[in-house]
Parts: structure tokens; sequence; C-alpha cells
């Protein structure tokens, strides 16, 4: 699995640049953290409720926190079947 769109969404979502995890939402291969980017972004524009647009950065954090944990796992056992 390929790693880059997690450290852009985190890098995007660092630096709010929005427009940019727009584009990424469109262009990422993975459905889960497209939908999780979308429902950030709707939050954060359209949502008057501070608590909702926490929840769903938070959401999306954990998502990515999660996809790239099971990456290094996996990664980890690939390379275990090697030796």
């Amino acid at each position: 699995m390929n790693t880059i769109d997690y450290d852009k969404a985190l890098y995007y979502t660092h630096r709010s640049e929005w427009d940019n995890l727009l584009i990424l939402m469109v262009r990422t291969k993975d459905d889960l953290l497209s939908k999780k980017i979308e429902h950030f972004l709707h939050a954060y524009n359209f949502e008057h409720d501070y608590s909702v647009i926490q929840k769903r950065l938070t959401a999306l954090l954990r998502y990515i926190d999660h996809a790239l944990e099971t990456n290094a796992h996996n990664e980890a056992i690939e390379q275990h079947a090697y030796y």
C-alpha cells in the first residue's frame, strides 16, 4: 500500500490547505480516506457547532493513523516472510 496519500492528508490538514485536501479527496484510491476527508470538509465549511467539526477531524486523523499502522504491520509481516 502506498502511504503517500495519508502523508499528504496529514500535511494538508496540519497546514489548513483545504483546496489541496479537496483535490486529494478526489484523486485518492482509498474510498474510506476520501469519505473521511469529505465529511471533515463539509463540517468545516457548513457546520456551526465546533464539536461536530472536531469530531470529523478526529475521525479523519484516527483513520489515517489506523491505515499507517496497518501498512507498517503488513510490511513487517512481508519482510519476516522473506527471511
